[in-house]
């Protein structure tokens, strides 16, 4: 972890584009409260194959306008043309964003073929030569394994070549097991890959949800964690009261051992999150706001 002490610490907070005008008005709101912590930014996920492509250029366009906070709107490749990503970065700039979030993404549906792209370090490499340093780039890591990874050594192999292609910092999937995080950045630092690495975080709200998702994305739910979430039933007050504790209790280790800040999986709502932010005691100090 020696080289994560390096960096200034950096709080973000993720967002989905809204479907509704009741979710939009409910996003800004959110993102209003969201913004008095003074995070680093906010990022805006983008569907597979750029299926939310125009709600992510609104949503992007409303929160830096509404805001005020830098905005690093998500970009996947799959299923995607070096002309339609040139034209998506065009638009960017254009808009005055200089972060993204750049992904791989997953195969949409009824697809074969992955397009131009095959892997996220391909599109690292493509945006530098479009832009050079216009965009401050994050990727992904996987402390707990990509779910279609061949290996651990295979996937630390694919993370590193996306550091190579050019990234900035990375923001991790969430998990609930913090020894795989810093097991992760250990091993990082032994192939001499040193960049941010932020984790990230997911508030337990939904003990069904947050299970098939975890499923799905692969990341583990530890079984202690899993049998006291189906042992509360329908008790949602006991869900998110336990889950608030596990939350907090794995982010102060995380922070103790010199992550360099935290990126919260909102889910476009607050309470969960807020709950977190101020058992931690963090601070909404502006100068922890960029790293560029």
């Amino acid at each position: 972890m020696k080289s994560q002490h390096a960096y200034p610490l950096a709080y973000s907070f993720e967002f989905f584009p809204p479907k509704t005008d009741k979710g939009a008005d409910s996003l800004r709101a959110v993102s209003g409260k969201l913004a008095k912590l003074n995070p680093c930014f906010f990022s805006v996920t983008f569907g597979a194959g750029g299926s939310t492509r125009e709600h992510t250029l609104d949503t992007v366009v409303m929160l830096k306008a509404h805001t005020g906070i830098d905005v690093a709107p998500h970009l996947s490749c799959i299923g995607s043309t070096k002309a339609s990503i040139r034209e998506i970065l065009k638009t960017y700039m254009d808009q005055g964003i200089h972060h993204l979030v750049a992904l791989r993404g997953d195969m949409p549906s009824g697809m074969h073929s992955p397009g131009e792209f095959q892997y996220a370090n391909e599109l690292v490499e493509f945006i530098r030569s479009e832009t050079g340093s216009h965009f401050f780039i994050e990727v992904a890591a996987y402390p707990e394994i990509h779910p279609q990874a061949r290996s651990p050594q295979h996937d630390l192999q694919n993370f590193q070549r996306k550091v190579k292609a050019g990234a900035d910092s990375a923001l991790t999937q969430y998990f609930y097991n913090a020894d795989a995080y810093l097991r992760f950045v250990d091993d990082c630092e032994k192939l001499g890959v040193e960049l941010p690495i932020v984790p990230g975080i997911m508030p337990i709200t939904n003990y069904t949800q947050l299970a098939r998702f975890s499923d799905i994305c692969g990341a583990e739910i530890p079984r202690w964690i899993r049998m006291r979430l189906q042992s509360y039933g329908d008790d949602v007050a006991s869900i998110k009261a336990f889950g608030e504790e596990v939350v907090s209790n794995m982010c102060r280790k995380l922070l103790e051992a010199g992550a360099p800040g935290l990126h919260f999986y909102s889910m476009n709502q607050t309470e969960a999150t807020l709950a977190i932010w101020n058992n931690l005691g963090l601070s909404s100090d502006k100068a922890a706001r960029s790293r560029r």
